[in-house]
């Protein structure tokens, strides 16, 4: 692995672990019938998954956007979203 390689890893790995903290938060605030912070822990989880993915497949910086639409699109995979998955996410 070069030092390409493993600076992507790392850096997909960082967004990783900050997704799957924030959807922990997002099940606690859940728990405590905080909704509001569950669909804000929510939208936050999706967001750092998507930077994650966009890390791994060009290695570039991501945008700095809190559009889950537009990070999808620049992830090509926004167009194999049926249409009910579009709205959604274009909500959240």
């Amino acid at each position: 692995m070069n030092e390409e390689d493993t600076s992507r890893d790392s850096k997909v790995g960082y967004w990783v672990e900050l997704s799957e903290y924030d959807m922990l938060t997002a099940e606690a605030m859940l728990e405590s019938k905080r909704y509001f912070y569950v669909g804000f822990m929510s939208h936050q989880a999706i967001e750092k998954i998507l930077k994650a993915y966009l890390v791994h497949i060009n290695s570039k910086t991501v945008p700095y956007s809190h559009s889950l639409s537009l990070l999808a699109k620049k992830s090509n995979i926004y167009q194999s979203f049926s249409e009910e998955q579009k709205e959604f996410i274009d909500l959240l």
